[in-house]
This record gives C-alpha cells, sequence and structure tokens, in this order.
C-alpha cells in the first residue's frame, strides 16, 4: 500500500475536498481521484462520499483514517531516521500568513542554502488551526502566535518576534493624536477570531473607544492596501513586510501600554526531524538580527 496515497487521503478529508488537496500538492483532482479509488479496489470497502460540494468519509473511510494517520506519520518518520546524518530530508511548515508574506521568504532563502537537499513542504494557516495539525502530527513545525495556554511540556517554543499594536492611518494624518483617529476616522478592523484582532479589540474596549467600523478583514496586508487608499484607519500589529514598505501609511504608537503580538516556531521536542528545525530557527535569527 502507498503510504502517499494514504497522504493524500487524509488531505482530501482535511480539507474537504479533492479539488483543494489537489491544488495543495499540485496535481490534478483526476490525479487524487485515482488515488483514492486505488485504494478503496485494495481495501474492497468505499472510503469517501459526496455531500453537497464537498467529501466525506464513509463509515469504514473513518476506522481507515484513524489508523492512517498514525501509519503515515510513522513512515515519515521513518524516512528522516534513516537521513539522520544527512542534511537532507522533508520538513513540513505550517504558518501563519503574516510571517508567509514577511520574514518567510528570507527565511526559506538561508534555509535552501543551507540545506539544499531538503525538501520544503509549507502549509499556511491560523495559529489554533496550525497547532491542531501539529498535534495530528500532519506538521514538523508551526510558525504561529504562541497559544493563549500553557504549552504541553512535549513542545519547545522560540520566539522570532514581538510586534506593538498600532494605529494604522494614511501618511497625511501623521500628526493626528491616535486616540482622536480611532474616534473620527471610518475604521478597518482586524479579525476578531485572530490573536492580533483580539488584542486590538481589547483595546479599544478598555480605551472606551466605539469606533465607526467600516470593514472587518483577516487580511494585514489587504488592510493597509486600503489605508494606503484613504478609506480609514486600523489597529493593528506592526508587521514587517517588503508588501507594504511602498504604501503611503504611517504606524502611530498608542498613548496606553498594550500587550504585543509574540509569534516564533513550535515544535514536538521529540521530532526526528529537530536537525532540520534547529536550521530553520537559526535561519530566522540569521534574518531577524538575534
Amino acid at each position: 500500500m502507498d503510504t502517499t496515497f494514504l497522504a493524500n487521503l487524509l488531505l482530501v478529508v482535511d480539507s474537504g475536498s479533492m479539488a483543494e488537496a489537489a491544488r495543495r500538492i499540485g496535481v490534478t483532482p483526476a490525479a487524487i481521484a485515482q488515488q483514492v479509488q486505488a485504494l478503496e479496489r485494495e481495501l474492497g470497502v468505499p472510503l469517501l462520499v459526496r455531500a453537497g460540494r464537498t467529501v466525506i468519509p464513509t463509515e469504514a473511510g473513518h476506522r481507515v483514517i484513524e489508523k492512517a494517520r498514525a501509519l503515515v506519520r510513522e513512515a515519515a518518520e521513518l524516512k528522516a531516521v534513516a537521513l539522520t546524518d544527512e542534511p537532507s530530508g522533508e520538513l513540513r511548515i505550517g504558518t501563519i500568513t503574516t510571517a508567509l508574506l514577511s520574514l518567510l521568504p528570507d527565511v526559506l532563502a538561508n534555509f535552501s542554502t543551507a540545506f539544499p537537499q531538503a525538501k520544503v513542504l509549507i502549509r499556511a494557516g491560523t495559529s489554533m488551526e496550525l497547532y491542531e495539525t501539529l498535534q495530528r502530527g500532519d506538521l514538523d513545525v508551526a510558525i504561529c502566535l504562541h497559544p493563549p495556554f500553557a504549552l504541553p511540556k512535549a513542545y519547545d517554543w522560540h520566539l522570532l518576534r514581538e510586534e506593538p499594536i498600532v494605529v494604522l492611518a494614511p501618511s497625511h494624518l501623521a500628526n493626528e493624536d491616535p486616540h482622536s483617529l480611532l474616534r473620527r476616522e471610518p475604521f478597518i478592523r482586524y479579525d476578531r477570531s485572530l490573536g492580533g484582532g483580539k488584542q486590538a479589540d481589547h483595546y479599544l474596549r478598555a480605551a472606551k473607544i466605539v469606533p465607526n467600523e467600516l470593514f472587518e478583514l483577516n487580511s494585514l496586508m489587504a488592510i493597509a492596501m486600503m489605508v494606503d487608499r484613504r478609506l480609514g484607519v486600523s489597529l493593528v500589529p506592526d508587521i514587517v513586510s517588503p508588501l507594504t514598505s511602498g504604501l503611503n501609511i504611517v504606524r502611530l504608537p498608542l498613548p496606553a501600554p498594550v500587550e504585543r503580538r509574540r509569534f516564533g516556531l513550535l515544535w514536538h521536542r521529540a521530532s526526528p526531524r529537530a536537525r532540520l528545525i534547529k536550521g530553520l530557527m537559526a535561519c530566522a535569527a540569521e534574518v531577524i538580527g538575534t
């Protein structure tokens, strides 16, 4: 039985569709369907059924998937063990979008030079999604916000960056009072389901500011572009990205203290890819200058 087929079956189940699974690994939906059919022929049972536009496991599929996760993880670990003495192997990285669009390209450029034989797979998601995926063993390392709870002792955490919450405003408002802008100007809110959005919301409540809300978005890059177009102001983590360097925006510090957004590397201490993870950490430190 091909463990690659099993891994792709898991990806179909986790993403909810063959089309999305195919997009993530760069093949056609037909190729994914053929792999699933091959598994069904080998096992003698249907594994997936359609439910509207998505696919869900059959009862037999649920039983197979439960075992397949452990099997796929063990097969990947076996490969990593075989490559222990060489700077190669496969590293599955999960990342929040802001890291992907800021420091990660430079980190990966350094990493590919240091580990030219390593294969890197990248999956974007929210911090909680990445933490849950890491727990399932489907990621080797996550670049995410520190979870809002104490981490189990089985996991290691390395801080990469702390970002203050700032008022993002068009450049022509650079000399304005930040609180006055938040009260007066149209407000572009950062998604409150995300860590930075929650911090911004807590600040507004503590300062007793009720903004004139225009949009709520989960993309910091999109928010920065809208502020550049003078659609309003925002309250967001102060990210560093080449994608915002050419925008006519300013970052105004807040007059009251606020907790910083912290993101870093999270991984399992017993990971067989520890050497590659440590290498990724060193490359990140080099980019950040720590």
